[in-house]
C-alpha cells in the first residue's frame, strides 16, 4: 500500500499518467481538480480558492488507506503547504509517500496540450495557457525525494513509475 502524489502544472499530462499507472497498481485516483469543479458547480464559494477541494481529497484518501487500498493523489500542488498536506497524512497512516512529479519539457508541446484541453472543456476551472504561465510561476521547486517523469520524453513512463510506487519484493 502506497500514497502517491502525482504533481505538476495543468496540462503536462498527469490525469493521464495517474490513470494508467493505477490500472497496473489497481490503486485508486484522487483528483483535486474533479472536487474543485464539483464544488464550483455547486455554488460553494471558498475565500482561498482549491483549499477545500484539497481537504475533500485528503479526508478522502484516508478513507481509502483505511480500508487498505493504494491511493494516487491527482493535483498540482504548486506549494510547499499543499505537499505538507500529503507528507501528514502518510504518516498519520503509516504509509509510504511517493512523489511524482510530472512536467512536459516542450513548451510548444505543453501549451498545445493546454489549449487542445480547454478548447474541448467546459471552461469554468480549466486553465487557459496564460493561467498557467501565472500557476508556474507561483510553483514551488520540490525539494526532497521524487521521480521526475518528463512526459514530452518518455515514451512509456508507465513501468517505471509502477516500479517506483511498488514495494520491493
Amino acid at each position: 500500500m502506497v500514497l502517491a502524489v502525482f504533481a505538476g502544472l495543468p496540462g503536462v499530462g498527469k490525469s493521464t499518467l495517474a490513470g494508467q499507472v493505477a490500472a497496473e497498481l489497481r490503486a485508486s485516483v484522487l483528483a483535486v481538480d474533479t472536487v474543485d469543479f464539483t464544488l464550483q458547480r455547486y455554488g460553494v464559494q471558498e475565500h482561498r480558492p482549491g483549499f477545500a477541494a484539497y481537504g475533500v481529497v485528503a479526508a478522502l484518501a484516508e478513507e481509502q488507506l483505511k480500508i487498505g487500498q493504494s491511493v494516487i493523489i491527482d493535483a498540482v500542488n504548486p506549494v510547499r503547504s499543499a505537499r505538507q498536506l500529503w507528507v501528514d497524512l502518510a504518516d498519520r497512516m503509516e504509509v509510504p509517500l511517493r512523489v511524482v512529479e510530472v512536467m512536459c519539457g516542450d513548451d510548444a508541446e505543453h501549451r498545445r496540450r493546454v489549449e487542445a484541453r480547454y478548447a474541448t472543456r467546459d471552461h469554468e476551472g480549466v486553465p487557459d495557457w496564460v493561467r498557467v504561465l501565472e500557476r508556474q510561476a507561483e510553483y514551488e521547486p520540490y525539494l526532497g525525494p521524487r521521480l521526475v517523469v518528463d512526459t514530452f520524453l518518455a515514451k512509456d513512463p508507465v513501468p517505471q513509475v509502477v516500479s517506483y510506487l511498488s514495494p520491493p519484493a
